[in-house]
């Protein structure tokens, strides 16, 4: 990979159109679907007259909640079905104990084609971002527009582990053994609500901005969660399913951003701890038909920090491409 960008992107414009108001009162409730042989929890939040259909895909260890606000505020424009991947939120496990990135991109086509609900708007944040980008390449016939929230592509700088200069330890996880131990011990020895504050600490620019009503939502879905038997082996074997797609086959990732011909809104934060920032500008480069935006101080997970924004570089992103 070239250390220049081949091409600049233009900057995402934000529209100056009407949004809903403020952060979600509560998330919607979950429904189950099976599909593709796994019980998938979706959140469906029910847009306005004349909206169009969107599919929201989070991160590692991340659930449908984490798109609850932005969800919430695009209503005017966006009907939302919001995805747990198999092994995370409140969905099954695998029907096979396999969590590749290429297993969990199968499950969204597979549900994008159940649904009927395709061509959507398509938005993936993190290890779903890296998802959403395989969906868009491989099945354009599904994906109406893309938007990509700090995704987890392969670095440029191929031996730069960003996560590992925020915290060491993380490479615990992918070690066979070491990963399972260390998970045990955080579940008998941290709460749940203490998960979910180091969780806000990692993959928020500015904690405060954390939005208050998914606080309590947040810790009693990771109270469910200590209870499931099959969400510590989900989250290792996806964690080292994405780490083999960056660093064993960096290329199918390049190779998939160049051939999305979907039009295509890249955002990140300045503060990304886990995706470092200076890949905005290759991402956007890479992708043809796309446009950038930089959020400063915000961090992983701006959908969450700041989904205003976000929603109205969405909207004008939409309302371009639709002329």
């Amino acid at each position: 990979m070239s250390r220049t960008p081949p091409r600049t992107a233009p900057t995402a414009t934000l529209a100056d159109l009407p949004l809903a108001d403020g952060a979600a009162p509560q998330a919607p409730a979950a429904r189950v679907v099976r599909c593709d042989g796994v019980d998938l929890s979706i959140r469906h939040t029910p847009g306005g007259e004349h909206a169009e259909p969107a599919v929201m895909v989070h991160g590692l260890g991340g659930s449908a909640l984490n798109w609850t606000d932005l969800a919430h505020q695009s209503r005017p424009y966006l009907d939302t079905d919001a995805i747990d991947l198999p092994g995370h939120g409140l969905s099954g496990p695998s029907r096979d104990g396999r969590y590749r990135l290429q297993d969990h991109t199968g499950t969204v086509i597979a549900y994008l084609e159940q649904s009927g609900r395709g061509p959507v708007h398509l938005f993936g944040n993190s290890m779903g971002g890296a998802i959403s980008i395989l969906v868009a390449a491989q099945r354009p016939d599904l994906v109406r527009t893309l938007t990509l929230v700090s995704p987890a592509v392969p670095d440029v700088k191929r031996w730069r582990v960003h996560p590992l200069k925020h915290d060491p330890r993380m490479i615990v996880m992918a070690v066979p053994g070491l990963g399972e131990l260390a998970l045990r011990r955080t579940a008998r020895r941290v709460p749940a609500d203490k998960r979910v504050a180091m969780l806000i600490r990692l993959c928020f620019g500015d904690p405060d901005r954390y939005p208050g009503p998914r606080l309590a939502e947040d810790v009693e879905q990771t109270r469910a969660r200590l209870s499931m038997p099959w969400a510590d082996e989900a989250f290792l074997r996806s964690t080292r399913g994405l780490g083999r797609s960056q660093f064993a086959a960096p290329r199918v990732a390049w190779q998939a951003m160049r051939a999305i011909t979907a039009p295509t809104l890249v955002v990140w934060g300045t503060c990304d701890r886990l995706v470092a920032p200076d890949l905005l500008g290759y991402v956007a480069a890479a992708i043809p038909d796309s446009r950038q935006l930089m959020l400063d101080g915000v961090g992983h997970t701006a959908q969450m920090e700041d989904p205003r924004t976000v929603a109205r570089a969405f909207v004008a992103m939409r309302s371009a491409v639709a002329l």
